[in-house]
């Protein structure tokens, strides 16, 4: 963590940052302290390495039943579920449940050359429903579908056209470009900032709870940063925005 922006490196480049057991625990168990840091305001995932963001979950502990998909989803449901903006930068190709990873992520930067593909149908899997249902909610049920059911590969601009990835530089340019959008949003009013991103997520699984949305954008109205923020206009200057 630098100042308030986190970075999670997947670092197996060797095996393409596939997740096995005791990885998915070790991002479980980061998430869960950030979801209680007040000093935090957005996290970056990414791989280590210059080919692979992440190829989803250990085939090989798939396969001898040391890992189940149930922890693969419990670990992108916590991350789809964390209270701050979440950036996947997206250092190379990404596959199978690496997409769902990168998915699970509010703002996605990818680089030139690199490729995305879900093999589930290829190889007989019936993808995780709670997966199933996030390629929905994130990319419509016509992309799911090409990209689940008829397991097709997208390019780099592919990627960035089927609105996939948010953002698409050489791959020099990435980490400059990811620091750039996490320092931007982490200087932003962090309780107007979580509370529209709960509202929007709530929208996206097909419902607003009014009463507790209402109490979040009240929270806003009623908070010292909107303050600042009023002052920093008047004073034309930057906002020191401090959560409260």
């Amino acid at each position: 963590k630098r100042q308030h922006v986190a970075r999670l490196t997947l670092n197996n480049p060797t095996k393409h940052n596939s997740l096995g057991q005791g990885e998915l625990e070790a991002i479980q168990a980061h998430l869960q302290q950030l979801s209680d840091d007040a000093e935090t305001r957005v996290l970056i995932v990414t791989g280590a390495g210059d080919k692979t963001f992440c190829a989803g979950a250990s085939l090989k502990e798939l396969g001898a039943g040391q890992i189940s998909g149930d922890c693969f989803q419990a670990t992108t449901d916590m991350l789809a579920a964390l209270p701050i903006p979440t950036i996947a930068s997206v250092n190379g190709n990404v596959f199978g449940g690496g997409v769902e990873l990168a998915l699970s992520c509010d703002f996605r930067v990818g680089v030139e050359g690199s490729r995305m593909r879900v093999p589930a149908a290829a190889i007989g899997l019936c993808y995780p429903l709670s997966g199933i249902n996030r390629f929905v909610e994130r990319m419509g049920v016509n992309l799911a579908k090409r990209i689940l059911v008829a397991s097709e590969e997208f390019r780099d601009e592919d990627m960035l056209e089927i609105g996939f990835l948010d953002h698409l530089v050489l791959p020099a340019q990435l980490e400059d470009a990811t620091d750039k959008l996490a320092q931007h949003i982490a200087g932003l009013a962090p309780l107007a900032v979580k509370a529209m991103k709960n509202i929007l997520q709530q929208a996206a699984a097909g419902g607003i709870d009014l009463e507790a949305s209402q109490k979040l954008s009240e929270a806003c109205l009623a908070s010292e940063d909107l303050q600042e923020g009023f002052a920093a206009q008047r004073e034309k200057r930057a906002p020191r925005f401090k959560g409260r």
